[in-house]
C-alpha cells in the first residue's frame, strides 16, 4: 500500500472506537461537523454509508472503503480509501471521486438523454401525448420511482403528464398544486426541506425538479417512491430535456391558435393590415385584398380606382400630409359590385416612419349602418314629439326650487304657450285651482323620492283646461345633489273623460242590476256563482256578498242540477244561449219556479269560461197553471162520476147477492165449509177491485209531484182505461187497447199524461155520441220511432174538418154546443205535452180523427 501523503484528499484519525480524534486535508472544510464532541466517524457519513463501516476500526483494514460524508454545501462528498494502523490508533485515507462517479452516470445518461429528446422533437401532434408518458415511464425506471409526473406552466393554470394512468399516491393533489404556485423556483427539493410538503404527502418518499427559465418555474417533475434522489446536475438536465421541446411545441401550437384567432377575428371584423413603402406599391393583408376584389400589391391608381368617387380626392389628400407625418384616419367607401347594395365602409387608420406608412383597413359598414338607422331615428323621434300631444321639459334645480329650462316644440300646438311666455317660466300659476295641493306635492317628491307620476289640469291660453299626465325624474350629481328635472307631459283629456263616461255607466249599469227586480247573476261551469245582484240574494235568502263563491246547485235537486248540467254542457259558440223553467227548494218556501236564461262566454278555443243569466220568478204562474191542471182533473172525475158510480156499484152487487145466497144456506143448514170458502173469496174479489178503483181515483185526483220522475207510457193508458171504460161500455162505445210488446219509459208525471189520454177518450167519446156512429170505437195503441214513442188515439168519428187543425189546441176554444164544454182539455193537454218535451198533434185517417202523443224516450244510462 502507498504512503499517505496528509496534504492530499482527507484524512480521519480514530481510536478503536472509532471516535474521531483529529481531521486534516484540503476536503476538511467541506465536512459538516456533528454538534456533539467525541462523535463517530458514523456521525459524518450519510446513512446508507453506515453499512459499509460495520463493526470496529480493526474489521475495516485491509478493504476499499466507498464512503459518502455530509458537507456544508447541502450534497453528499463522494469519496474512496483505505484503513491503515497509526501509532496506537487508525487512520482513515480517502480521496474524492465524486468526478470519477458523474462522468459515470454522465456516460449511463447521455443515450437516456438523446433518446428522450428526439422522441418528443420527432413525434407527431397526434401522438405527443402518448409520447411523454412513454418518456416519462423510461425516466422513472431510470430512477427507479413508483411513478412520475410533469407539470407544465400555461396560461390560467398548469398542464399535467403521468408516467401512467394509475392514480397518483397521494390524495390533496390540488393542494400539493397551490404549493408549488408559491414556491420560488431554486434546486432539487426533497420532502424533509419543508414541512407542509411532508405534511401533504404524508411523510412519503417523493422529490420534485423544477425547470426555470427566468425567475419562475415553467415546469416541475414530481418524482414518487423513489429510493434517493438523483444528483441534481443529472436531474435537471433529464427535466430540462424532456421539459424543452414540449414548452418550444406547446408555445408553438399557442402562437398558431393565436395566429388563426387573429385571423378569423380578422375575417369577422373585414379588418387588415397594409403598408406603403417610400418607393413602391401598396401591400394589402392577403385576406383583406381578396375580399376587396384586388391583388396583394396595387398602385396608388388602382387603390384610388377602387374608392367611391367622392372618396378618392380626400384619400389623396390624407396620404400626402401622412407622408409628412400626420396621422392617417379616413372613411372611405368601396362600391359593391351589385348596384343595388349598399358601399362598404372602411376606417383607414395608419402612421409614417422612417418614410414608410403602415396601418390598419376596417370594415365599419355595420357602424356607419348604425349611425345612419340612429340618425333616422332621432329625426322620427324629433319629428314624433313635434306633432305628439306630449311635451318634454327640463327644469333646473336652484336654492332649493326648480326653474323651467327648455319645453320641445309640441308646447305651443298643445298649450298655445311661447316658450318664453310667464305660464312656461312658472307653470304651476296656470294649474287648476282644485289641483294646486297636487302640484306642489309633486314637487317634495320629486326633491324627495327622485321621481313622480302625477295627473292634474293645466290652463291653455284660451282659457280651457287639459288634463296632463306629468311624469318626471330628478337627476343628480355624483355627490347627490340634485341637477335638474327631466319630464313629459302627455295629454290625458280625452281618455280622463272617457275614464269619466265609463264611470258613470258603470255607476247606471250598477243601479241598474241592483235595482233590477230580474234576479242576474254570473257563475262558473261547475255553478260556482261569481256574482249576484241584490233580487237574486233576497230570493236566496242571503247577503249579495255571501253569493260569491257559492254553489248554485246547493238550491236544486240532484235531478234538477243534471239537467241544469247537461243544459250548460249544450252551449256553444254558434248557440251561447239556451232557457228553461227551473225548480229550486228555497228557504221558507216549498218550491219555486224561475224561468232562467244562460248566455255562455268562451274562450278562444271554444271553451265555456262563464255563463252570464237572468232570471225571473214564475212560481205563480206555476201554481196558476197546477191548480189548473188540478181543476181539469176534479172536472174530469165530476164527468166521470156516473161511469165510477156504477163501476163501483158492480161489486157491491156481486157482494151483497153473494152475502144473502149464504145467509139463506146458513138459515137452511146447507151451508158446508167449501161453499162459505167460496162465497167469501168471491166478496174479497170484489173488495179489492172496488179499492182498487177508489186508490186510482185518489192517486189521480191528488196533485202532481213536482220532480219529474220516470214512468211507463203505456201504465198512463191503463189507468186511463179503469176510469173511462165501464162508462164507455155504458155508451156502447168500444174501447180498444193494443198494448205494446215492451214498455218504454217516458220522463214526467204519469197522472198529467192519464190525464192527456182521458181528455182525448173523452172528446172521442162525444164525437161518436154527437155523430151517432153505428158501431163507435175508439183505439189506442203505442209505436216506437227512433229515440222517442207515440200513443195514438183513434176513433171512427168521420174526422175533423182539417180547417181546424190548428185551432182545436187554443185555450177557449170548442166546437160543443154552449154549456156543454169549456174549451180547456185539448189546451192543457197540450200544454202537459209540451212540458215533457213532446208535442200534440191531430190527423185525420180512413175512418176518424187521430190524435198523436209524441214523447222523447228516457235514456237509464
Amino acid at each position: 500500500m502507498p504512503e499517505v501523503t496528509p496534504a492530499i484528499g482527507l484524512q480521519l484519525w480514530l481510536d478503536d472506537q472509532a471516535r474521531v480524534l483529529r481531521l486534516a486535508g484540503p476536503l476538511r472544510s467541506l465536512l459538516a461537523l456533528p454538534a456533539q464532541a467525541g462523535a463517530r466517524v458514523h456521525d459524518y457519513l450519510e446513512r446508507h454509508s453506515w453499512l459499509v463501516l460495520e463493526g470496529q476500526p480493526a474489521d475495516w483494514q485491509g478493504q476499499p472503503l466507498d464512503l459518502d460524508f455530509h458537507t456544508v454545501m447541502g450534497h453528499a462528498l463522494h469519496t474512496r480509501g483505505w484503513l491503515q494502523r497509526h501509532e496506537q490508533g487508525w487512520m482513515l485515507q480517502l480521496f474524492d471521486i465524486g468526478d470519477l462517479l458523474r462522468e459515470q452516470r454522465w456516460d449511463r445518461q447521455r443515450p437516456l438523454l438523446g433518446e428522450i429528446g428526439h422522441a418528443l422533437r420527432e413525434c407527431g401532434s397526434e401522438r405527443l401525448l402518448q409520447t411523454t408518458r412513454e418518456q416519462l415511464y423510461s425516466l422513472a425506471e431510470h430512477w427507479q420511482a413508483a411513478a412520475l409526473r410533469l407539470m407544465l406552466r400555461e396560461a390560467g393554470g398548469w398542464r399535467h403528464y403521468a408516467s401512467s394512468d394509475e392514480t397518483w399516491p397521494w390524495p390533496d393533489d390540488r393542494k400539493l398544486r397551490e404549493r408549488l404556485e408559491r414556491w420560488p423556483a431554486h434546486t432539487l427539493i426533497g420532502v424533509d426541506d419543508d414541512p407542509e410538503l411532508l405534511a401533504l404527502c404524508g411523510a412519503a418518499s417523493l422529490f420534485l425538479v423544477p425547470y426555470r427559465q427566468g425567475l419562475e418555474a415553467e415546469a416541475w417533475v414530481l418524482c414518487a417512491g423513489a429510493r434517493q434522489a438523483p444528483p441534481v446536475d443529472m436531474a435537471l438536465a433529464l427535466v430540462r430535456t424532456l421539459t424543452e421541446p414540449l414548452l418550444v411545441r406547446h408555445r408553438r401550437q399557442q402562437l398558431q391558435h393565436q395566429a388563426h384567432h387573429l385571423d378569423d377575428l380578422q375575417r369577422q371584423l373585414g379588418a387588415g393590415w397594409w403598408e406603403w413603402p417610400a418607393h413602391g406599391e401598396l401591400q394589402l393583408d392577403p385576406a383583406l385584398a381578396a375580399s376587396l376584389g384586388l391583388a396583394n400589391r396595387v398602385s396608388l391608381g388602382q387603390w384610388l380606382a377602387r374608392l367611391h368617387p367622392a372618396d378618392r380626392e380626400p384619400a389623396q389628400l390624407a396620404l400626402d400630409q401622412a407622408r409628412d407625418g400626420q396621422a392617417l384616419s379616413l372613411s372611405v367607401r368601396v362600391p359593391d359590385p351589385d348596384p343595388l347594395a349598399p358601399p362598404r365602409w372602411l376606417h383607414w387608420a395608419g402612421q409614417g416612419q422612417g418614410g414608410q406608412l403602415r396601418g390598419f383597413l376596417l370594415d365599419i359598414s355595420a357602424l356607419k349602418a348604425q349611425e345612419q338607422q340612429a340618425g333616422a331615428a332621432r329625426a322620427r323621434l324629433e319629428n314624433l314629439i313635434a306633432r305628439s300631444p306630449a311635451v318634454i321639459y327640463v327644469q333646473r334645480y336652484a336654492e332649493g326650487a326648480l326653474h323651467s329650462d327648455f319645453y320641445s316644440a309640441s308646447l305651443a300646438p298643445l298649450l298655445g304657450w311661447a316658450a318664453d311666455s310667464e305660464q312656461a317660466r312658472q307653470p304651476g300659476l296656470a294649474v287648476h285651482p282644485d289641483d294646486r295641493p297636487l302640484w306642489l306635492e309633486r314637487t317634495r317628491g320629486l326633491l324627495r323620492d327622485g321621481q313622480v307620476r302625477c295627473r292634474y289640469r293645466l290652463r291653455d291660453h284660451l282659457g280651457g283646461y287639459h288634463w296632463m299626465l306629468d311624469e318626471a325624474r330628478l337627476l343628480r350629481n355624483d355627490l347627490g345633489q340634485p341637477l335638474e328635472v327631466v319630464g313629459l307631459w302627455l295629454d290625458v283629456s280625452e281618455a280622463t273623460e272617457a275614464a269619466e263616461r265609463m264611470r258613470q255607466s258603470e255607476e247606471r249599469y250598477r243601479v241598474l242590476v241592483e235595482d233590477s227586480p230580474a234576479m242576474i247573476c254570473r257563475y262558473r261551469p261547475d255553478l260556482t256563482v261569481l256574482f249576484g245582484n241584490r233580487p237574486l240574494a233576497d230570493y236566496l235568502g242571503c247577503m249579495p256578498e255571501q253569493l260569491q263563491g257559492a254553489d248554485l246547485g246547493q238550491w236544486l235537486s240532484a235531478g234538477q242540477r243534471e239537467a241544469f248540467l247537461l243544459r250548460l254542457r249544450a252551449l256553444t259558440p254558434e248557440q251561447p244561449v239556451s232557457s228553461a223553467e227551473i225548480c229550486l227548494q228555497l228557504p221558507g218556501r216549498e218550491h219555486a219556479w224561475w224561468v232562467w236564461a244562460d248566455r255562455g262566454l268562451f274562450d278562444a278555443e271554444g271553451n265555456l269560461l262563464e255563463v252570464q243569466a237572468v232570471g225571473r220568478d214564475n212560481t205563480e204562474v206555476r201554481r196558476s197553471q197546477q191548480q189548473l191542471l188540478q181543476g181539469a182533473k176534479m172536472a174530469t172525475l165530476g164527468e166521470l162520476a156516473t161511469g165510477l158510480l156504477h163501476e163501483i156499484n158492480q161489486p157491491l152487487n156481486v157482494m151483497r147477492m153473494a152475502v144473502a145466497n149464504t145467509l139463506k144456506r146458513l138459515e137452511s143448514g146447507a151451508a158446508d165449509q167449501a161453499y162459505l170458502e167460496d162465497k167469501l173469496r168471491r166478496i174479497e174479489a170484489q173488495v179489492e177491485r172496488a179499492a182498487r178503483l177508489v186508490d186510482h181515483m185518489r192517486v189521480y185526483g191528488r196533485r202532481s209531484a213536482v220532480e219529474r220522475e220516470p214512468f211507463a207510457a203505456w201504465a198512463a193508458v191503463e189507468g186511463a182505461r179503469a176510469l173511462l171504460e165501464e162508462g164507455l161500455r155504458g155508451k156502447g162505445v168500444t174501447l180498444r187497447l193494443e198494448p205494446p210488446e215492451a214498455l218504454a219509459q217516458v220522463l214526467g208525471h204519469q197522472d198529467q199524461l192519464e190525464q192527456v189520454l182521458i181528455n182525448l177518450m173523452v172528446n172521442a167519446r162525444d164525437a161518436l155520441l154527437e155523430k151517432q156512429v153505428a158501431q163507435p170505437w175508439i183505439r189506442v195503441r203505442q209505436a216506437l220511432h227512433g229515440g222517442g214513442l207515440s200513443l195514438l188515439v183513434e176513433d171512427n168519428a168521420g174526422g175533423i174538418d182539417p180547417q181546424l187543425h190548428e185551432r182545436i189546441f187554443e185555450p177557449f176554444f170548442t166546437t160543443k154546443p154552449a154549456g156543454v164544454g169549456t174549451g180547456l182539455g185539448l189546451s192543457v193537454s197540450h200544454g202537459i205535452v209540451s212540458q215533457m218535451g213532446g208535442c200534440l198533434s191531430v190527423d185525420n185517417g180512413a175512418e176518424g180523427a187521430c190524435l198523436r202523443v209524441e214523447l222523447p224516450l228516457h235514456s237509464t244510462s
